[in-house]
């Protein structure tokens, strides 16, 4: 007897519903398996763009990471099959979170030196938890009253009026969140405030059902690394930080099943590359420029970044990409 003759045809909501599930128990985690690289899409379908993501670069002065910037922004552009757009994923700086003025400004300023030098691409980025300045007010001698203090030089060095917006381009809608708000004093968690969240509400219901959604944070939404980087297990139980992932990633999840246009979302923040599929979503968090922080691999994960192909289909294909950094000797 056929269990399911009795039973009414899938509708397209139906169907949804079981790629999700489906998508819900794949996890691939490290650089071999992370990105799935599509070598061919299938006939009808055309590459709508293709971009490169940098995240976690850290620049600073010292273990020559301003060259390492340098080295990885050639590497990019001299990729046969080069990208038309770069997506910074945040910690663009070593940190100001915790760095008094003078600091946090060198740090910025080698920063647009590599950029007017090297990068001879447009680039869109968000802000990451390094990026903010003062925020650990004791080591930064900040005292909150200052013109530059938070989000708003990274905001002003990227020449964006808000640390979240969204842009259309190639037939594929972009957002980009601002993951890094306070917990505690001097601290920090992975999350989006109230007036962010009813923006992204609006703004997923201004987007037409047919163009498809890309997602830019610094902070995972999801992520399978977070349970292996550092000794989460060490309770005898799985404790996750609050920094590591966002804390609200069930009602952002519960937005984007709302909304099946959301197709790809990018990360950082962890210095480890995975991909995570679910509902229908994919999460990919792109390793790191710098590595570990410019000493060579983050655990087993090397430093680098992302190519990424958009096809205009709302599918789409990539690879982790190393550019051979070797870390300065102590």
């Amino acid at each position: 007897m056929d269990p399911h003759a009795d039973s009414p045809p899938l509708t397209r909501r139906d169907l949804l519903k079981t790629a999700g599930i489906t998508a819900a128990a794949t996890v691939l985690i490290g650089p071999a398996g992370a990105l799935a690289r599509r070598s061919k899409p299938p006939a009808g379908v055309k590459r709508a763009l293709r971009l490169a993501h940098l995240t976690d670069m850290h620049v600073q002065p010292e273990r020559r990471g301003a060259e390492g910037l340098a080295a990885c922004l050639r590497h990019v552009q001299s990729q046969a099959d080069a990208p038309e757009l770069v997506l910074t994923g945040g910690d663009t700086v070593m940190d100001s979170f915790a760095q008094d003025e003078a600091r946090t400004r060198l740090q910025w300023e080698l920063w647009k030196k590599v950029l007017r030098s090297e990068c001879r691409l447009p680039v869109e980025s968000c802000l990451g938890n390094h990026d903010v300045w003062g925020w650990n007010k004791k080591n930064s001698r900040t005292t909150g009253d200052e013109a530059l203090y938070g989000k708003r030089w990274a905001m002003d060095i990227f020449g964006v009026d808000s640390p979240y917006r969204s842009f259309d381009r190639a037939g594929w809608h972009f957002v980009v969140l601002d993951s890094t708000f306070p917990h505690g004093e001097g601290s920090y968690e992975g999350r989006l405030d109230e007036k962010q969240f009813a923006w992204l509400e609006r703004d997923m219901k201004a987007t037409p059902a047919q163009t498809p959604v890309l997602v830019l944070s610094h902070i995972p939404i999801l992520s399978a690394a977070v349970f292996l980087i550092g000794e989460n297990e060490k309770s005898g139980d799985w404790i996750v930080p609050r920094s590591y992932v966002h804390i609200d990633a069930r009602r952002i999840k519960d937005l984007f099943y709302q909304h099946p246009n959301v197709k790809l979302c990018l990360s950082g923040h962890l210095h480890a590359v995975d991909r995570v599929e679910y509902l229908g979503v994919s999460y990919l968090c792109n390793g790191a420029v710098s590595g570990a922080w410019w000493r060579g691999k983050h655990y087993e994960h090397d430093a680098g970044y992302a190519l990424i192909d958009l096809y205009d289909d709302g599918s789409f294909g990539g690879e982790y990409v190393t550019y051979g950094w070797k870390p300065a000797k102590e």
